[in-house]
């Protein structure tokens, strides 16, 4: 069985994703900061889908530990996807700088650290397929996402470039943009039930997209035009607006 690893195990969009995969058979590898958490999950696959099932611990701000984690993997993935994240309110961010390093550090610097070991080793064996989970909140730099939404936009070209180097080594690279989510790190927001997905969606979303080895995924279709709207906006104007 073709196995997927899953970094940030623990988030309730990386959840739906390793059901998704399991579903359709695929093995699954689960990282997160505290494997002990994803005895659980890995239990649940193992029983109700008859694949197996491993937990690892992993630290997305590790940044050194990035080669040794990837190279004491049992058996490596043949599909990488990156969903771990930070967001906290741009308010606490503006005051408290550790909280707007953390954001960017995480969003950013730590999945760009870790994906470059994974995308290495599939471009020398000239396959392989990476997801990463990004955001609208990085197409037009805004106040009220500044950190987190300029780290995103700093993954998103990440993923850009990734894919632009991998394409000539057979190594496919896709960019996931859900929106809004519904899931415990936004579970105090008021959101637009048309804009936000369930994160079964993005479990589909990434699933069909890796299949048919898409470059970029709006899971709500909407958002490509939304954010081609806020994009075009001149910015005299922006500058007016509380985006």
């Amino acid at each position: 069985m073709p196995t997927v690893l899953i970094l940030g195990a623990t988030s309730d969009m990386a959840v739906a994703i390793a059901r998704k995969f399991a579903s359709e058979k695929y093995d699954i590898q689960l990282a997160g900061r505290n494997p002990e958490k994803l005895i659980p999950l890995k239990g649940d696959l193992e029983a109700r889908f008859g694949i197996k099932a491993e937990a690892f611990a992993f630290d997305a701000c590790d940044y050194t530990g990035h080669q040794a984690f990837y190279d004491k993997l049992p058996t490596k993935p043949e599909i990488s996807i990156c969903v771990f994240g930070y967001m906290v309110e741009e308010e606490l961010a503006n005051e408290n700088w550790l909280e707007a390093e953390k954001m960017i550090a995480t969003n950013y610097t730590g999945a760009a650290s870790i994906l470059n070991v994974i995308a290495n080793d599939y471009e020398n064996k000239g396959t392989g397929s990476i997801a990463g989970i990004s955001s609208v909140a990085g197409e037009r730099g805004r106040q009220s996402k500044l950190f987190y939404g300029s780290a995103k936009a700093g993954f998103s070209a990440f993923l850009a470039g990734l894919r632009n180097r991998g394409a000539k080594k057979g190594v496919h690279v896709m960019s996931v943009k859900p929106g809004f989510v519904y899931t415990k790190m936004t579970a105090e927001l008021e959101l637009p039930a048309p804009l936000t997905a369930q994160p079964k969606e993005v479990a589909e979303a990434v699933f069909k997209g890796l299949k048919k080895k898409k470059n970029t995924v709006y899971v709500k279709w909407m958002w490509r035009w939304i954010m081609l709207i806020i994009k075009n906006i001149p910015e005299p104007i922006f500058k007016k607006m509380n985006l």
